[in-house]
């Protein structure tokens, strides 16, 4: 199956499961529970999951999957695929339980270590968010679909930092060079600001805390593809698949490599969460 139609499959697989997201968001008929990790899970969570997993072995039942809610295998087995799907069912689930409408499924294909695809799909803004390598990055909407890129930098303006609605702003300062000029914007899930990124919204966004592949595979070559980039919080690039954890250090969400960001962001030791 070539590239366009792996892209074609995502993109249909994340709108099938958002329909079903939307089902329960909009009912507010569902159960909610607090995993091992301190994250909640919700019944439309396992309910995306379940479509997604379905839909993609039907589809395309030669590409292994790894989950958010499906427990993977040992790195021993599959260090050896060549490509997989990476799922988050729904990036921002406390926004799905808060009510902001902050959420997306998120689909990612993972391609010798590399995330070659990547789609996000949020189903209460209408919205959705692909990209593919060497194809760019697109937003998705009901005017139709077009390609986006991350903002120009002047030198001059004032640089947008995206911010969790819930995150301390004083967190992110501890990390920012003062001798510059900052402007917050706020966003719910981890995969919607790293959006705002790549479509010019926003310049930069820094994750402290624990996150999971999933979390970043999708947005990964969505900024890439539009112009930015993702790396831990000492400036290394993230890894998909070589480690027995598929849990993810600090990272930073940047946007034009223009942008001095080794001098407006402190490096630090990145937490690791593993």
């Amino acid at each position: 199956m070539n590239q366009e139609r792996l892209l074609s499959v995502a993109l249909e697989s994340a709108k099938k499961a958002g329909q079903e997201v939307s089902r329960y968001y909009k009912n507010g008929n569902y159960t909610a529970e607090i995993k091992d990790d301190n994250s909640p899970v919700t019944s439309a969570d396992i309910a995306a999951n379940d479509i997604l997993m379905d839909e993609l072995k039907r589809l395309t039942p030669d590409i292994p999957i790894i989950s958010e809610e499906v427990g993977a295998l040992d790195l021993a087995q599959r260090s050896k695929w060549t490509r997989y799907w990476l799922l988050d069912p729904i990036d921002g689930t406390g926004e799905f339980i808060a009510g902001s409408g902050d959420f997306a499924v998120n689909v990612a294909l993972v391609e010798h270590g590399w995330p070659s695809i990547g789609v996000i799909h949020a189903p209460d803004h209408q919205l959705t968010y692909y990209a593919q390598n060497n194809l760019g990055a697109f937003k998705e909407n009901d005017a139709g679909s077009h390609k986006i890129q991350v903002a120009q930098y002047d030198g001059q303006r004032r640089i947008k930092v995206a911010i969790s609605r819930r995150q301390d702003i004083n967190l992110m300062g501890q990390y920012l060079n003062s001798g510059y000029d900052f402007d917050h914007v706020a966003l719910g899930s981890c995969s919607l600001k790293n959006c705002l990124i790549a479509e010019g919204g926003a310049d930069c966004y820094l994750r402290v805390g624990p996150t999971g592949e999933w979390d970043t595979g999708a947005s990964h070559c969505i900024i890439e593809q539009a112009g930015g980039s993702i790396i831990d919080s000492e400036f290394n690039p993230l890894t998909y698949n070589q480690r027995e954890t598929l849990m993810q250090p600090d990272f930073l969400t940047l946007g034009n490599k223009e942008i001095p960001w080794q001098e407006i962001i402190k490096q630090h030791r990145a937490t690791r969460n593993f």
